[in-house]
Parts: C-alpha cells; sequence; structure tokens
C-alpha cells in the first residue's frame, strides 16, 4: 500500500471521528432551571454564592441520570413564569406550588411534595394564633408572586373583608427580618422555610390562616412535552431511590 494511500485512510479515519464528536456535542442537552434563591430549604444560594437545597440537588441528580447539563438561575420570584415562557429559563424547580391559575401558563410535572401555610410571629410575642395576628390595623408580610399572597387578598382581604394591612417583600427572609425587628407582626409562607426560619431566627409557628395544602410540582413550558416527560421521569426514579430519603435529611425535611 503506498503511503499515499495510507494517508488517505488515516484522513478519512480522523474526519468519522471528528463528525461523531461532533454528533455527540450537538445531542448533549443543557438547561437552565430557574430558581428563587431565597427559599430555603428547597432552594437558595450557599455563603459561597453557589446555588443549592433540596429541588437543587435532586435536579442535579435528575441531569445525570438522564444525560443532560443543568445551570440555576436565581430570579425574581414575580416574573419566574414570564421568564420561562419568553425562554429565559427553561423549567422552575423551585417549590412551586400547583395551581389551576398556573396551569393555564405553564405544565407542571406530578406532584413531588405536600406543603400547608403558615404564620411567623416573634419568638417572644404574646400572639398565638392567626386570629389575633390579623386584627385590624396590624401588618402582616407576605412574599410577592406567591399563591399565599393571592389566597389572602383574595380571601381575607376581599372576601371576608379583613382590614390588616398586607406588606409585600421580595422573600420570605426579608419578611422574616421584619418581624424579627418588629415592623410587621407576623410574616405568612409555605411551612418549609418557616421551620428553616425558626432554626435560625428569634421566631415561632403561630399556626395556619386558613389556606388548604397545596403541592409542589416542576413547571416547563405548555409546548415542552419532552423536558416535562424527562423530569417526570427523573422525579419517579429518584423518589423510588434512597436518595430521595437523604436528600430530605440532608435539608432537613423529614
Amino acid at each position: 500500500m503506498s503511503r499515499r494511500l495510507v494517508w488517505s485512510f488515516m484522513l478519512v479515519f480522523a474526519l468519522v471521528l471528528v463528525g461523531n464528536a461532533g454528533l455527540g456535542l450537538a445531542q448533549e442537552k443543557s438547561y437552565t432551571n430557574g430558581i428563587d434563591a431565597n427559599f430555603p430549604p428547597f432552594a437558595f444560594v450557599d455563603k459561597t454564592g453557589n446555588p443549592d437545597g433540596f429541588d437543587v440537588a435532586v435536579v442535579n441528580w435528575i441531569a445525570k441520570e438522564k444525560g443532560f447539563k443543568v445551570k440555576h438561575q436565581p430570579m425574581d420570584w414575580d416574573g419566574i413564569i414570564p421568564s420561562l415562557n419568553a425562554k429565559k429559563i427553561d423549567f422552575i424547580a423551585s417549590g412551586m406550588s400547583i395551581t389551576d391559575a398556573r396551569k393555564k401558563e405553564v405544565s407542571f410535572t406530578n406532584a413531588y411534595w405536600k406543603i400547608s401555610q403558615v404564620l411567623v410571629a416573634p419568638k417572644d410575642s404574646k400572639v398565638t394564633s392567626a386570629a389575633e395576628a390579623m386584627k385590624d390595623g396590624n401588618k402582616i408580610g407576605v412574599q410577592r408572586g406567591t399563591t399565599e399572597a393571592k389566597w389572602i387578598e383574595e380571601n381575607l382581604i376581599k372576601k371576608e373583608g379583613k382590614k390588616f394591612e398586607l406588606v409585600y417583600y421580595d422573600s420570605a427572609p426579608l419578611a422574616v427580618e421584619d418581624v424579627v425587628n418588629g415592623r410587621i407582626v407576623a410574616a405568612a409562607m409555605d411551612d418549609a422555610p418557616a421551620k428553616d426560619a425558626v432554626k435560625k431566627k428569634p421566631v415561632k409557628i403561630i399556626g395556619s390562616f386558613g389556606m388548604p395544602e397545596e403541592e409542589f410540582g416542576y413547571a416547563v413550558r405548555k409546548d415542552d412535552a419532552e423536558l416535562l416527560k424527562t423530569l417526570n421521569e427523573g422525579l419517579a426514579k429518584i423518589m423510588a431511590s434512597p436518595t430521595w430519603g437523604e436528600l430530605k435529611k440532608k435539608y432537613e425535611l423529614e
């Protein structure tokens, strides 16, 4: 075989390898997950500036299992669904409640967590119930864009005519800070971040305020059936594995 022919074979072989490598890169998928950076223990940014939390860890596991890359992007919660539909992010895995209103805008995975909403008050407060906290003239904090904010507005203020003042915050932890500082009587939030706040701040949970329990799910655009299927398969697999219990324990959700 001539040297020229050998070089020709080597060149063809090299081109095949490069082509296959390019095909592999083209097939490798990457997604951006939008998160609330102030929703511990489900999603937050740690002291080193890296996204962390139960949902972040679950999605990282699913990404590894299903063969895609994922980036977790902190965003303002009240604009996170518009950002999803504007294709600034690909899905939302950050303690999002499944509601009929949201179902009109996005598609949800199967539920993976059930939560209830509670009020958090100062640890030394004489207020011991929602009825006491939500008296006329009192200030109650809530994170804007949340289901609890909407439920309180529609049911307690509009329907029942309650006269307390609803004060809006960019995050639940900011509302807790004002609880501690005495600027508001109590703050409404999901029970998981409320329990997290109790561990870190001089506050206490004084009970629910009548809002029904909700379930969390991951949200995708309505036309993204493939990603929805991938996330549902990943959730089913991790929830059936020992890792699920390990992560619940790690993030103190048990």
